[in-house]
């Protein structure tokens, strides 16, 4: 159990630091993650950025997420699920567009140009405040990836097993402090765990 996600953020940092982790930029996933990015990034002496992606939900159930895709269009699509609800590929489709849209406004709030820094060749750190199915981290990490990034670290407080090692195929390092099996959901994980504005967001970017 983590107190807020400014102690979940500075233990991160630290687990980060005595790995001896050479880090250029840290990417916090607006906007849960920044309160816990920053520390990280303070803790490396590394820049702190955003990559934000959203979630592509299930017909009739939005918060069913059957895929991801991010702002720079990187798609993640849980097939299985797909295929088990019979979700057409047309639907997917047309929803990943909304959301790569929503996805690419949601970064402008953040950045002047809404893009994500020149990574190319660079050592990334990608910081949520907690993974649970993973959808938005694997359309994050699918984002750097694309931009050419040098070597690509996935760095969360909390996340079950089962969902680490399938995003172990989406980085080259994967890193949670804790792995409870006993999982439901990542507030469970937290004595304080607010909803974070995009004003505050950008203020954490600012610091």
């Amino acid at each position: 159990m983590f107190r807020d996600r400014t102690e979940a953020g500075r233990e991160l940092g630290t687990e980060l630091e005595e790995r001896g982790l050479d880090v250029d930029v840290v990417l916090g996933i607006p906007r849960g993650a920044l309160p816990v990015a920053r520390p990280v990034a303070d803790a490396l002496e590394a820049d702190l950025d955003v990559v934000v992606a959203s979630k592509i939900g299930a017909p009739g159930n939005p918060e069913l997420a059957i895929g991801a895709v991010a702002s720079d269009g990187s798609v993640w699509r849980n097939e299985s699920l797909i295929q088990q609800l019979g979700v057409p590929d047309e639907y997917v489709d047309e929803e990943a567009k909304s959301e790569a849209e929503y996805a690419r406004e949601k970064a402008e709030r953040y950045r002047d140009d809404g893009h994500v820094p020149d990574l190319e060749g660079r050592r990334i750190v990608v910081v949520d405040d907690g993974v649970a199915t993973g959808a938005t981290a694997r359309a994050c990490l699918r984002q750097v990836h694309e931009a050419d990034a040098g070597h690509v670290v996935l760095a969360v407080p909390v996340a079950p097993p089962d969902s680490l090692s399938e995003l172990e195929a989406e980085a080259d390092e994967v890193v949670a402090l804790e792995t409870p099996r006993d999982f439901g959901a990542v507030g469970r994980h937290y004595s304080a765990f607010p909803q974070v504005s995009d004003e505050e967001a950008i203020e954490y970017l600012e610091e």
